[in-house]
């Protein structure tokens, strides 16, 4: 496919900029499409959008490059916010950003991006490569493409792309894959986009941005439900909490009478009963497993060799952004789910999060996390019981 025009998103960031100005300097007609999915204010009255939409108007008139925008506000609500909200109230822990770069950015941003203006493709400031680079497939081709890590192993956002559809990948560009973001910055500097370089980095979930807490920010839509604090040893009530949508497996609990438990840390939540089971010491044998089922992922590509109806495959799984992705075995359970065992037991692991499968530098596609295994603390009881029933 002959690229020759190509919709940027443009973010006001430094990663989108120079995605732009590279993209540009290749000789292919760019446009940068700025994107208002969110119509909150900060708490000084400044929509922050609004300083983001500026500042991406100075790169694309800095660079050269036609600057337009658009509003998913609504489809944004429906698609992203709406289901992140009914989730995070019945206790799960979703991930927002991978639904949105599956049905904002590589769907209904991407769609608009080739009709509006004709494109032939899409690029985003992500860190991540396919393995067509600027070859781009088209979307008529039968020929696959694939997700690959960035180079930059610290900013690689694969993960957070495991989402997107083949067909989305066979018209999204991803400049920077090869760079690494210090190589970026400096670009940016050398082109005299020194001050949208010096930015602070927009962290954390997209509609909370730099404005608040998440905890306060959730007040606002979630009505608080009271439950009990449970100790997973004794199962006697420690304590009270207002909603367990204020709390994430793993987080310390500070209103816990640690003179006679120690620090407690969260192992579990009950949507069902609003309960909180916690376990003294963060490195308690409750809070680690090696187990735990998830959806039948959606493959970006293809199934993985192996996999199929009772089938195992060798792959990598990444079940944190922080974390690295670790050796496991999945097996498929039926028609809906999959068995995912790791090679050593993994602290914390989350309903509702997303784990992403990797077979080597290649993103093969993510499911959500149901349910866990048996914690390590579990099979202690169940062997003590075991052994007590076989002495007596």
């Amino acid at each position: 496919m002959s690229l020759r025009r190509i919709v940027c998103g443009v973010s006001g960031g430094v990663d989108s900029a120079v995605s732009a100005y590279l993209l540009k300097q290749k000789g292919y007609e760019v446009l940068g499409l700025f994107m208002k999915n969110w119509d909150e204010k900060d708490e000084k009255g400044h929509c922050t959008s609004d300083r983001d939409k500026e500042d991406a108007q100075f790169v694309c008139q800095h660079i050269g490059i036609p600057f337009h925008e658009v509003n998913f506000v609504k489809e944004y609500w429906n698609d992203v916010f709406s289901p992140f909200l009914r989730e995070y109230q019945t206790g799960l822990v979703p991930n927002p950003d991978i639904v949105c770069n599956r049905h904002i950015k590589f769907g209904v941003f991407q769609n608009y991006a080739l009709s509006e203006f004709s494109a032939d493709a899409i690029a985003t400031g992500h860190y991540a490569r396919t393995s067509v680079g600027e070859n781009l497939i088209g979307g008529d081709s039968c020929q696959d493409v694939k997700l690959l890590k960035a180079k930059d192993r610290w900013k690689d956002q694969s993960y957070f792309l495991s989402q997107i559809s083949q067909k989305a990948l066979r018209r999204a560009l991803f400049p920077l894959g090869d760079l690494k973001k210090s190589e970026v910055k400096k670009i940016a500097s050398k082109i005299g986009l020194t001050r949208i370089a010096s930015k602070k980095e927009s962290m954390g979930i997209c509609f909370i941005g730099k404005r608040k807490k998440f905890s306060s920010f959730m007040e606002e839509y979630v009505e608080p439900k009271p439950g009990n604090i449970i100790h997973v040893e004794t199962g006697e009530v420690v304590g009270t909490h207002q909603g367990i949508h204020n709390y994430s497996e793993g987080q310390r609990l500070t209103h816990v009478n640690h003179g006679r438990f120690g620090k407690c840390f969260i192992v579990e939540k009950n949507g069902t009963t609003q309960d909180i089971v916690v376990a003294p010491g963060t490195n308690h044998p409750a809070l680690f497993c090696q187990k735990f089922y998830a959806t039948v992922p959606m493959w970006i590509h293809s199934e993985p060799p192996g996999f199929s109806e009772g089938g195992s495959c060798q792959l990598q799984c990444q079940f944190q952004r922080k974390w690295g992705a670790l050796p496991c075995t999945v097996t498929r359970c039926g028609e809906n789910q999959v068995r995912v065992s790791l090679r050593s037991p993994q602290r914390c692991i989350t309903p509702g999060q997303y784990a992403v499968f990797y077979s080597g530098e290649e993103c093969l596609g993510s499911g959500v996390i149901t349910t866990k295994g048996p914690s390590l603390y579990d099979i202690e009881l169940d062997s003590k019981v075991k052994v007590q029933q076989e002495v007596s």
